[in-house]
């Protein structure tokens, strides 16, 4: 096919409102592939940059160095009461999030939590819910305690294995 008659077939399939033409031909094969009338419009994008000039004085301005001010505190208490919610949280059991989903204190909105920081749990007793895929799940407590501590806010999600809670089994 020549230059020529490979111009004129491309104008006769432009006319013809054709999107999309495929032709095999001994060696040649040849697409041609254009966006639907109508469309064309619809797939530009214009994107506008604005630069603002820099004035003068504020190019021509040295840099300021930036000198970070420490403050020196005593680290010695705070290590202390460190050391000593190690020690103690080494003697608490965690109770964990047996699947992924959203962590509830409460069975429903208007309803207490059902457990709270300080309160006595057992074998069996359900502390919170995790509700995965639309199923609520009551999660119970495995060991006899006091709850030292919540982990995790209210209607916040969890992962598998995540500690929820800390009690004191003593």
């Amino acid at each position: 096919m020549e230059l020529k008659e490979l111009q004129d077939f491309i104008k006769v399939i432009a006319k013809s409102g054709a999107t999309e033409v495929k032709i095999e031909t001994g060696d040649l094969k040849l697409t041609i592939k254009t966006p639907p009338k109508g469309k064309a419009a619809t797939h530009t994008e214009t994107t506008v940059v604005q630069q603002f000039p820099m004035p003068a004085q504020m190019a021509t301005m040295p840099q300021m160095p930036v000198v970070p001010q420490m403050q020196t505190m005593p680290q010695q208490p705070v290590q202390q009461e460190a050391k000593k919610e190690e020690e103690s949280a080494n003697n608490y059991i965690e109770i964990k999030a047996p699947m992924v989903g959203t962590f509830y204190r409460k069975p429903a909105p208007d309803k207490p939590n059902y457990v709270n920081v300080g309160d006595e749990v057992t074998p069996g007793k359900v502390v919170c819910i995790i509700e995965a895929m639309k199923l609520f799940n009551e999660i119970e407590a495995e060991v006899s305690g006091k709850i030292v501590k919540i982990l995790v806010d209210d209607a916040s999600p969890v992962e598998f294995d995540q500690p929820l809670f800390l009690i004191d089994p003593s």
